[in-house]
């Protein structure tokens, strides 16, 4: 808002006009016009040399008629491989800066890109790169004699990779890539269940009883509610008004009766063709109800106002399996609007979710404004270029030079926080704030030295000491998982904890303003790298007056002692990642790492993220667990949804953890995930021998497990239409494992029965989410921008077979090569189609459709017998 009063000012004083012209005028002057660098990037290939890394290409074109010039420049871009440095072939340097920050400079002998000529650099990085979102980004050129400028180069694509040696990471890869024919496997044993005689609500109810006959409305319903649930009442009545408009209510009736002998979050629902009647023990019960019961409304009933709509009679009880069932947006990396934050909001509530863990600083961004210390977002939410990025962050996972950049750039307001916890609260979902600490901090850290330097240079010593978290004679030599050397709190300074307490306090007072509750705050705790404190004058002086720290890795519990109390002094509880609960030891003379006894009975609740099968700690949830501590099961295997779907060059995400699409959330066992773990981390088949050894889950572990949580980190979603195709249907899988019961699957000890009931639930799941939610999802709240599965293909015989995930999807098709459309035929059966290219697209019910699948179909042997006598 203040930016569009500020350009506003400058249109009617006329300086819009003369800045605009100082900004052509430097564009003029510089010597290349970066608009005719075609540029582009490609994968070599992986297993580079026999090694963990791989070649990658840049490839710079010039189309203009001035030649590149030879030296005078820098070109930087964002890459979330790390980079071998030096002096490549074609005299270019390649040089790390921060973070996933690089930067190419010309070396002495370079030659510049003449006219019509072109230059090609190889880069060797670690790892491996497999799909599009791998690629370099963000990239931008800054002349010598504008070095405050960075302008971006937009002629920029990146080249599929077909070949194996383009595609597969290691010897002894599973598979280049998944297939079309994978696919067809896949989805071959997924039975087509008429939607009548799928289950009427989603997620599944503790019991459902269906009545027979339905319940018209025809106008909107009377609504009663005892005083106690009035608030669903009003929520309830919103509904209908956007289903059936604002009119006159009719003659049926919703009552909302209160049962005190019913759990909170409990309800019964009655739908009978006379009315409803929803009974719960609290409001946050018959919330709840109100979800069952749009759950029993069709689909298509979202896409406008309807003159009437239908609803089947049904009996139902139902209260969900964890208290706790959750999802976390990650806004740092790259943030995510307050509209992104509602629409998240409106599709929990949905699926009965009820903690938004809220991620909102990270090493490349704070995303909440605490009004006490201004420079936490004048700074910390700020990312472009700069010669020495003391006012804003540089540039991080392609955000470019520019800090008008929506994803790099941006924050809520303390209004904007506070509407949207009030916003979550009305849908009885509590946010969960993270700070991270004292790793992942950088924008915090950077944030706070630009204070202490602004109120150093006025003569403010005291002020500028407050809340600095950097002891600035720190020599200590680290690199943190992200490549930043830079983006610790350090621990020893008392102003680490003036900090952490202030942004609390403020925090306090937003969510006491909003109404909101707050009986936790995330502290973070992951990642801190090894090297971090070693050269700290604080932390060496703290160890000679501090018997209980006795060496660098004792600093860590002192931190955590130390910010407990702080949360218990404001009636807190601490939440954190795994690594908070974890203590440093040595087994067999190697480094490991046990539970923390310290803390065990402080009811920490720790989020265990890594599950990563075939990693080795497979059991790490279960021994936290086990140890008393309270665990939200994070795990990357089934839980991380910034993972790729697939393996796949078009499909976006990242894959350390595995690859994971909506049937991982979905056949996750909360209490024993051994059972049904099915590929590890590589995508290689799993045995029990496996999990041999490994801490199983006690009785008493059972009962520190709080619940569930699905994760997006965003560092490869730098859109809405990317958060909620990764989310989406991923989040459903979420949803039915948090809330419904065990499954009897989960439960049947004869391994070939469990494994028939387990595909026959499947079946039944994708069908609701191919019949019913995804449909449901196309219109609810304006639509959402989910991911729709790729059709699976068969070949024989010179006869092409498809099919998809979801049954009741439409796919459809050409012969002809064009790409298929809304309008191409449908797909009802196997097509003749041999010598042909057939292209398979699967649509929605809004005529939005999934990646092509392409497939080269040969003559049937016969007819190539026919041809050759």
């Amino acid at each position: 808002m203040i930016r569009h009063k500020f350009l506003g000012k400058l249109m009617t004083t006329g300086l819009l006009l003369t800045s605009t012209t100082v900004f052509a005028q430097a564009r003029k002057s510089a010597p290349f016009d970066p608009s005719r660098l075609k540029t582009s990037w490609e994968v070599v290939e992986n297993n580079h040399q026999g090694k963990a890394n791989f070649l990658s290409t840049f490839t710079f074109v010039n189309n203009s008629d001035k030649p590149f010039p030879n030296k005078g420049w820098e070109l930087y871009f964002n890459f979330v491989r790390m980079v071998k440095a030096g002096v490549l072939p074609g005299n270019v340097k390649v040089e790390h800066v921060n973070g996933d920050l690089f930067r190419l400079t010309p070396a002495e002998n370079f030659a510049g890109i003449a006219p019509g000529d072109s230059l090609k650099l190889g880069i060797v990085g670690d790892a491996w790169a497999v799909n599009f979102t791998d690629a370099p980004s963000g990239l931008y050129i800054v002349w010598d004699d504008q070095k405050e400028t960075g302008v971006p180069i937009k002629d920029y694509s990146i080249r599929p990779s077909t070949t194996a040696k383009q595609l597969m990471r290691y010897p002894g890869d599973k598979t280049a890539v998944v297939t079309p024919t994978d696919i067809f496997k896949q989805n071959a044993a997924i039975k087509d269940i008429p939607a009548a005689q799928l289950p009427p609500i989603f997620p599944t109810p503790v019991s459902v009883t269906n009545s027979g006959g339905n319940l018209l409305l025809d106008a909107p319903p009377v609504i009663t509610a005892d005083p106690a649930l009035e608030a669903s009442g009003k929520f309830l009545e919103k509904e209908m008004i956007t289903l059936l408009g604002k009119r006159s209510p009719g003659k049926k009736t919703v009552a909302f009766r209160l049962d005190n002998n019913l759990a909170a979050n409990a309800y019964t629902l009655q739908v009978t063709p006379e009315g409803i009647i929803i009974t719960a023990g609290s409001d946050e019960g018959a919330f709840y109800g109100i979800q069952s019961l749009k759950s029993l409304i069709t689909p298509a009933a979202w896409s406008g106002v309807q003159k009437s709509i239908s609803i089947p009679a049904v009996q139902v009880k139902d209260y969900p399996r964890f208290n706790y069932r959750a999802f976390m947006i990650d806004v740092a990396r790259n943030y995510h609007s307050k509209r992104d934050l509602f629409r998240i909001l409106d599709v929990m509530a949905l699926y009965k979710l009820n903690v938004l863990h809220y991620h909102f600083s990270d090493d490349e961004g704070w995303r909440v404004e605490i009004p006490s210390l201004p420079e936490l977002t004048q700074v910390g939410a700020k990312r472009g270029h700069s010669t020495d990025w003391k006012n804003m962050l540089p540039p991080s996972y392609g955000s470019g030079p520019d800090t008008s950049n929506a994803a790099g750039t941006g924050y809520l307001t303390r209004n904007d926080f506070i509407e949207v916890l009030r916003y979550a609260t009305e849908r009885h979902i509590r946010v969960l704030p993270e700070i991270e600490t004292p790793g992942h901090a950088r924008a915090a850290v950077k944030s706070m030295e630009a204070r202490y330097y602004r109120l150093k240079a006025a003569g403010k010593d005291k002020e500028a000491n407050e809340y600095l978290l950097t002891d600035l004679e720190d020599k200590s030599q680290y690199r943190s998982v992200q490549n930043w050397n830079d983006n610790v709190m350090n621990v020893a300074l008392p102003s680490t904890y003036r900090f952490l307490d202030k942004v609390v306090e403020e925090l306090q007072a937003m969510y006491k303003e909003a109404g909101a509750p707050l009986p936790a705050v995330h502290m973070g705790g992951d990642e801190v790298p090894h090297g971090v404190f070693e050269k700290s004058p604080a932390c060496l002086a703290l160890m000679q007056q501090d018997k209980s720290v006795k060496n660098v890795n004792d600093l860590w519990y002192y931190f955590y002692r130390k910010v407990n109390d702080l949360l218990k002094a404001r009636g807190m509880e601490l939440a954190g990642w795994e690594e908070t609960g974890m203590r440093k030891t040595t087994l067999d003379g190697e480094v490991s790492s046990i539970p923390n006894p310290d803390f065990a009975n402080d009811n920490f609740q720790l989020n265990v993220w890594n599950n990563v099968i075939g990693g080795g700690q497979e059991d790490l949830s279960y021994r936290l667990a086990n140890a008393g501590y309270k665990v939200i099961l994070s795990g990357v295997s089934n839980f991380y949804f910034d993972m790729a779907a697939m393996k796949s060059f078009d499909e976006p995400g990242f894959y350390w953890g595995g690859f994971v699409d909506v049937d991982k959330p979905f056949y996750f066992i909360p209490f024993d995930y051994y059972r049904n773990s099915k590929v590890d981390g590589r995508g290689n088949p799993v045995t029990p021998a496996m999990f041999v050894g490994k801490d199983r889950l006690t009785g008493f572990g059972q009962s520190n497990i709080r619940g569930i949580q699905g994760l997006l980190w965003s560092e490869t979603v730098t859109t809405s239409d990317r958060m909620e195709y990764m989310m989406l249907p991923k989040l459903l899988g979420l949803a039915e494992r948090a809330w419904a019961q065990d499954p009897a699957w989960a439960t049947e000890k004869d391994t070939a029965k469990s494994d028939a009931m387990y595909a026959q639930a499947w079946s039944v799941f994708t069908n609701v989410l191919g019949k019913r939610e995804m449909p449901r999802l196309d219109y609810y709240n304006g639509g959402y921008n989910w991911r729709i599965p790729t059709a699976g293909t068969s070949v024989e015989e010179g006869v092409v077979s498809a099919n998809v995930q979801m049954p009741g999807m439409v796919i459809r098709y050409t012969t002809n090569g064009e790409e298929p459309t809304i309008k191409s035929p449908v797909y009802t059966g196997p097509v003749k189609a041999g010598g042909k290219i057939v292209k398979f697209r699967v649509f929605n019910t809004r005529g939005r459709s999934s990646r092509t699948t392409t497939v080269k179909v040969p003559q049937p042997t016969t007819q190539l017998l026919n041809n050759k006598n």
